[in-house]
């Protein structure tokens, strides 16, 4: 449900870019400060937590996608490349996950391990969060009419 409000966020900045004549590629190349990462990429990590996360909770091989996406355009097309994968997932891939052994990689060089759940939990969803909520704060920063409810709009989309 995140990568469905990231969607609606994402289309909320690019109205604001066409509607205030901004290069919508200033706004996608954007960050907050320096040493972040700029809105694109945060997209892009949204999308991987997602599509590898779950491939690992699911024991399968996670797409490869070449993180070359820049508009608005190309980044809600990654949205829905990454949950048209997650759609192909057999949910019974996910029965009993919570105590498999999820190994992934943290940097370049090392790896973690951590029970299926507590990956899910501790690792994957607060990626995910934290990635979506900064694409909606460097949009927010950006002057883009964006608010909480449209950050919750995937949840409230699932529940109704």
């Amino acid at each position: 449900h995140m990568l469905a409000s990231l969607d609606h966020i994402l289309a909320l900045g690019e109205a604001h870019a066409a509607a205030r004549k901004i290069d919508p590629l200033v706004l996608t190349g954007d960050r907050l400060a320096p040493d972040m990462f700029a809105l694109r990429r945060q997209v892009q990590i949204a999308c991987d937590a997602v599509k590898n996360g779950l491939a690992r909770i699911a024991g399968v091989e996670a797409p490869r996608f070449e993180d070359d996406e820049a508009s608005f355009d190309e980044l809600r097309a990654r949205i829905r490349k990454t949950l048209a994968f997650v759609d192909t997932l057999p949910p019974e891939r996910l029965d009993g996950a919570e105590d498999r052994e999820i190994v992934f990689p943290v940097g370049r060089e090392a790896t973690r391990r951590m029970p299926g759940f507590d990956y899910l939990t501790r690792w994957m969803l607060p990626n995910l969060f934290f990635h979506v909520t900064t694409t909606y704060n460097i949009l927010r920063h950006n002057g883009v009419e964006v608010g909480k409810a449209d950050y919750l709009l995937g949840a409230a989309a699932r529940a109704g």
